[in-house]
């Protein structure tokens, strides 16, 4: 009987701190604090970033909302008046200074500023986005569909404008992806308005189509669907590692580009655990989780050589002021559209 009874006591122990534990790691749960975040990071990149955050932060969760560089800058001023992110976390630079001249982003100096680039944050004290990488435009070629064509590899922007090249290519929609808009930008102003929208009257004539994604491009090229995708090196370099028979071509006049930044809504409710994302975004330990898929960092000391990226990447950016593309974004994505518009794929 006492044994029945000692083993009896020792269950309703265990079962007693079980349930213990269990209403600790609840509580614990529901002391987290969630942080929406809007984003236009890649989904396979989104992963690791979230895990390398929260482990550092394990009261904090970040919930995400993903899309398209211009598809989220839309979504963000049309809620304006009722704002729904917490934390910008990915997106272009430009659009960020978009939100920012409608007053949107909280100012904050995140530990750790003084290490970023100069150019790659915004240059006042308090600055309202502070970059984290850079990413630039590529050329993705499909050798194999090339070849069947008899194309030449495209050394410049320029080439593409041939007429053996009708048809071929494919390239984002500037008004829904970043990495298109920083093409029409970076041609814009590397040869001039009048000769820049000239140079893309040219290839619009051989466009296939202008897809909502930067991605989209360079795995269609990587696929065999068009023998010509323009995308980013991010992209392209990891289709080219997963196989795909391409070659990527760093256009000789420039290659457009834009900065990827962090910043904090002024409506967030959650302003200190915002503001913990926003100073871990600037840490070497993010730098190096950056490190894995761009070759150009806000921390130049995480950097490290990106295989089929060349080195001298940062020599090959075209000169780009922030200033004018974001000033100007509007008007040009409008008289982008009433020219291009009619090879749009469907959303």
């Amino acid at each position: 009987m006492r044994h029945t009874l000692a083993s009896l006591g020792r269950r309703l122990a265990i079962a007693s701190a079980a349930l213990t534990v269990a209403s600790f790691a609840t509580l614990v749960h529901a002391a987290k604090t969630e942080l929406l975040v809007y984003s236009a990071l890649e989904a396979d990149q989104i992963k690791a970033y979230k895990s390398g955050f929260e482990k550092t932060h394990p009261e904090i969760e970040l919930k995400f909302v993903r899309d398209s560089t211009g598809i989220i800058t839309a979504r963000l001023l049309a809620e304006k008046a009722n704002p729904q992110a917490d934390v910008i976390w990915g997106v272009a630079a430009t659009s960020l200074m978009l939100l920012d001249k409608q007053g949107m982003l909280q100012p904050y100096a995140p530990k750790g500023l003084d290490k970023v680039r100069a150019n790659m944050r915004d240059p006042r004290a308090q600055p309202t986005w502070v970059g984290m990488d850079l990413w630039s435009s590529a050329i993705c070629f499909n050798t194999v569909e090339a070849g069947k064509r008899k194309l030449p590899v495209p050394a410049s922007w320029a080439d593409l404008v041939r007429p053996e090249f009708k048809g071929t290519i494919t390239m984002p929609h500037p008004a829904s992806s970043g990495t298109g808009y920083l093409m029409v930008a970076a041609w814009l102003q590397i040869m001039g308005e009048e000769k820049g929208w000239a140079y893309m009257d040219g290839l619009h004539q051989n466009m296939g189509v202008y897809t909502h994604s930067g991605s989209k491009p360079c795995r269609q090229a990587g696929a065999g669907e068009f023998p010509v995708g323009l995308s980013f090196e991010y992209r392209a370099s990891k289709t080219k590692k997963d196989g795909a028979p391409i070659d990527i071509v760093f256009p000789q006049e420039g290659l457009g580009w834009d900065v990827e930044a962090t910043a904090i809504l002024k409506t967030s409710k959650k302003q200190e655990a915002a503001k913990a994302l926003a100073d871990w975004a600037v840490t070497p330990e993010a730098n190096k989780l950056y490190a894995a898929n761009f070759a150009v960092l806000a921390l130049p000391e995480a950097q490290e050589k990106l295989e089929f990226i060349p080195a001298d990447l940062e020599k090959r950016l075209a000169k780009n002021d922030f200033n004018w593309a974001a000033d100007n974004r509007d008007r040009i994505l409008a008289e982008w559209s009433r020219r291009y518009e009619a090879k749009a794929e469907k959303k």
